[in-house]
């Protein structure tokens, strides 16, 4: 069997898969097989091939995946929703967990909005912070100061 072969043509898959998707999945295992096509060039068992792909592919995968989507992922837009975390809000409707009510005024938009805690009611006017949104739901919680 012609193992570089077998690895080269699983190095250009790899990479075609990564070009079609670019979804950083595909190209650390470009990157074992690479290796082992070298390892087969080299004329070493089969068994040391496979091992290397596996081998050089996780340590990729482990190593340099972080820093890769740190570094593809640091001009991503957040959408308008994501956005929203971290920001003020004025309560327009008391917001009560266990009556499912509320509602907030962020960024110039209405949202329904619950406390982080079910045993935590805000009062109308009161300043709060979101700190998640869950489904169409902001989460917030109080903050000291008023508008």
């Amino acid at each position: 069997m012609n193992w570089i072969l077998v690895w080269v043509i699983l190095l250009v898959l790899f990479v075609v898969i990564e070009v079609l998707t670019m979804g950083l999945t595909t190209i650390w295992f470009a990157g074992g097989a690479l290796v082992a096509a070298i390892t087969a060039a080299l004329r070493l068992p089969s068994y040391i091939q496979i091992a290397t792909f596996i081998v050089v592919s996780f340590v990729l995968i482990i190593f340099t995946r972080p820093i890769a989507v740190r570094y593809f992922n640091k001009d991503r837009v957040k959408t308008n929703a994501e956005s929203i975390v971290g920001k003020k809000a004025i309560v327009t409707g008391a917001i009560d967990n266990i009556k499912a009510s509320g509602q907030v005024t962020v960024a110039g938009m209405e949202w329904s909005a619950r406390s982080i805690s079910d045993d935590i009611t805000i009062e109308e006017g009161k300043v709060v912070t979101v700190v998640a949104i869950s489904g169409v739901k902001l989460i917030v919680e109080e903050r000291k100061e008023e508008l």
